[in-house]
């Protein structure tokens, strides 16, 4: 299994897992490149996932103030596991 790069932007994720998609329905690839694949999106699939958990916390920390106004408070991500790995 590939190690995806940490700054894999959202949106490059997507146009990977599109392009894998692609590829296996077109038939195009042998059994073995398939779960090769597979792989690779169930990878890419935590990682947008991920960005898309993070995003919604950063979204959740908007507020008003006492006039009603909308604030952002600073956002914190939550801490990498020990061996790198997502939470």
């Amino acid at each position: 299994m590939s190690k995806l790069p940490k700054n894999l932007k959202f949106e490059d994720a997507m146009k990977r897992l599109d392009q894998i998609v692609e590829a296996m329905e077109s038939g195009r690839i042998g059994i073995e490149e398939a779960i090769e694949r597979y792989e690779e999106a169930m990878e890419l699939h935590t990682h947008c996932q991920s960005i898309l958990d993070q995003a919604e916390l950063r979204i959740r920390k908007i507020q008003s103030d006492a006039a009603g106004k909308p604030i952002a408070t600073p956002f914190e991500p939550p801490a990498e596991a020990p061996n790198g790995d997502e939470p």
